[in-house]
């Protein structure tokens, strides 16, 4: 392949390599601005000259070949088995076939110059696009797609600032192993390294927070690399990648056969293990048989790899207590016996003690990230640590793995079934996290003098949808009373920023979902901090007519960080109190959204149940306690077993 993959940051050629001598000279206004005009012509002129060249071709084509298009374009065919893709004439429209051929149908936006021959490629196409208000929201709805069907989201920008607006969404995406494409158009290959007009060394900027990046050379191999991504995206441990399409590669004319684009392939050298090892396994199960008190610790990674079913089998038949991490919400049935929600700095005190108890920690598809074990010294004292994870640098990597099980979640615990023969004896450890279960039950108090309480909402919200419906949130408090007080059965449920923590990520998230999932009621959960950073989106809601539903809590703030300055600052509050807000349901209806208040205990019912039967976006302002924190909490760097369930006992 003749594409440049940059894999590394120190392969990444850095703009203004060509210049090595700028700033050397004094130079003059007028000089400078000559150098600009002029490079900013030379561009124009070699994209009219394209444009020019690409039109003459096209307006060649023979009427055979034109009507054997146009027979082709009204035949029906699934776009996996054999796609609709008209062979392509440039480099754009290579592009656009990659795309199609690899079964991508929907893909998020905004529009510009350097990537708009990829656009006009789009004309016509089978794929549906969503122009989005912003980059960034581009990146989080396809992110939550990716989430929600399992297959990588795709989404599109131009170059210099619209690639940058991408680059939070794809440091989300990394963080979190959710599969996602990004392709960002750039100037034309001479002009790069010259400071060009909207020029941005993308494939610098954004190789730390892809799993593989990109950079476009050739117009009849670029179809191969943007299949290649969108393998890579959705390969062994999912992550995202970026394709950077300088104008001149995407203008080009092509050989017709040889820029047709293949199957979207994984390089040679793509190997993620699928299989634990013989001599992994064997000591492996037999810890597990020898345990007197096991837990199964459930992360991301088990619903990434479709292993929930397998999970859930494995967990009953012999009787194990299952934990989840946040962003395992949903890989076991929270309505289930055996489980004790998500453990952390916000999980059930339950699943804390569990963790802090246990003598075998059965883990599956988890980092062990921070917010999870607080204190990786105190984590987990008492136990040797089995760990599944299809990435080995993972292993060990935070909290050390007695027993690394290295392949694809749902193939080992397959493995590890097989060759169980004796269930653990853990009759009484059952017993035992059922009594803190008793201990430490998720309540709340909500005195009827008080401001209405958010899990109060919560709970109203998820007892008047179905069990399938997918909720999204941006980040901070809500994000945690969402995690807490909605009772999630079913996997790919629960669309959150885990890892990055980016406040503004619930609305986007929630298109995405909803394009994802359109017979799946979607909710959002969302913060006022946190729906200001991007509620410009509602407008793309409006404009698609989705059905999603959002109730800002709005405690005038950004109510996170006020509960850290109330517990570890003295109660400072800087920077941290909003009262200047604005009214959110007035400005649904100023989007053309249906707008709703709350602010009674007596009305949570009939709102709730009216804002989730009402066809399109509807916003409603939760008017909440202010002074609401939440509970359990594990001090930042604390021990998960020193858990604080009021202010007091921080």
């Amino acid at each position: 392949m003749s594409e440049r993959q940059v894999p590394k940051p120190d392969d990444a050629a850095t703009s203004g390599e060509a210049d090595d001598d700028s700033g050397t000279d004094e130079t003059t206004n007028g000089t400078a601005e000559a150098a600009v005009n002029g490079a900013e012509t030379a561009q124009f002129e070699a994209e009219s000259t394209t444009a020019a060249d690409t039109e003459t071709a096209a307006t060649a084509a023979t009427d055979t070949d034109t009507a054997d298009t146009a027979e082709s374009a009204t035949e029906t065919t699934d776009p996996t088995d054999s796609p609709h893709v008209v062979s392509p004439k440039t480099g754009a429209e290579a592009v656009v076939g990659a795309l199609e051929k690899a079964g991508t149908d929907t893909m998020f936006g905004v529009q510009g110059g350097a990537i708009m021959p990829v656009y006009d490629a789009l004309h016509g196409a089978d794929a549906r696009h969503i122009t989005m208000a912003h980059e960034q929201g581009a990146a989080h709805a396809a992110d939550a797609y990716g989430q929600v069907t399992g297959d990588p989201g795709v989404c599109l920008a131009t170059s210099g600032p619209g690639a940058t607006n991408l680059v939070t969404g794809l440091a989300d995406a990394d963080m979190d192993s959710d599969p996602v494409v990004a392709l960002t158009g750039q100037v034309p290959t001479d002009l790069v390294g010259g400071d060009a007009f909207q020029e941005t060394d993308t494939v610098g900027v954004t190789t730390p927070v892809t799993k593989a990046n990109y950079f476009a050379t050739d117009a009849e191999a670029v179809g191969d690399t943007v299949g290649e991504a969108v393998a890579m995206a959705g390969s062994g441990r999912q992550g995202p990648t970026l394709v950077d399409l300088p104008k001149d590669v995407t203008t080009a004319e092509t050989d017709t056969e040889a820029a047709e684009p293949g199957e979207a392939e994984t390089p040679e050298t793509h190997n993620p293990p699928e299989r634990a090892s013989e001599e992994q396994l064997e000591p492996a199960v037999e810890a597990f048989e020898a345990a007197e008190k096991p837990l199964i610790l459930a992360g991301g990674g088990v619903i990434a790899a479709e292993a929930t079913e397998t999970l859930y089998e494995f967990a009953t038949e012999h009787g194990v207590p299952v934990v989840t991490t946040m962003p395992g919400i949903g890989a076991f049935p929270e309505d289930h016996d055996l489980c004790l929600s998500w453990a952390g700095m916000h999980g059930t005190g339950y699943a804390n003690s569990a963790i802090n108890h246990c003598d075998l920690l059965f883990a599956v598809g988890t980092r062990f990230d921070d917010r999870l074990t607080g204190d990786v010294a105190t984590f987990a004292p008492e136990a040797e640590v089995v760990h599944v994870d299809i990435d080995p640098s993972e292993i060990s990597k935070n909290v050390y793995a007695d027993y690394p099980l290295i392949g694809d979640a749902d193939t080992v615990l397959g493995q590890v079934s097989e060759r169980v023969d004796t269930s653990p004896d853990a009759a009484e450890w059952r017993e035992q996290c059922d009594e803190w279960r008793e201990e430490y039950p998720m309540t709340y108090a909500a005195p009827p003098d008080r401001p209405l309480k958010p899990q109060f909402v919560v709970e109203v919200a998820d007892a008047a949808t179905p069990d399938d419906t997918i909720v999204t949130t941006g980040v901070g408090q809500h994000q945690m009373w969402a995690g807490q007080y909605w009772t999630y059965t079913e996997p790919r449920t629960f669309v959150s920023s885990h890892g990055l923590g980016t406040m503004g990520y619930g609305l986007p998230a929630a298109i995405g979902a909803t394009v994802a999932a359109p017979d799946q009621k979607v909710v959002c959960f969302d913060g006022d901090g946190s729906f200001l950073m991007t509620c410009q989106e509602l407008s793309v809601a409006v404009r698609e007519n989705l059905d999603i539903t959002v109730f800002v809590l709005n405690n005038e703030g950004v109510g996170m960080v006020r509960q850290w300055q109330d517990g570890f600052y003295e109660g400072r509050h800087m920077a941290s109190q909003y009262p200047w807000v604005p009214d959110f349901a007035a400005l649904a209806e100023a989007f053309g959204a249906t707008g709703m208040r709350l602010q009674e205990y007596s009305e949570v019912a009939d709102t709730v149940e009216e804002a989730v039967s009402t066809d399109g976006p509807v916003v409603v302002d939760v008017y909440i306690d202010p002074e609401e924190n939440v509970f359990p909490m594990v001090p930042s760097g604390g021990a998960n077993d020193q858990f604080a369930l009021t202010e007091d006992h921080l």
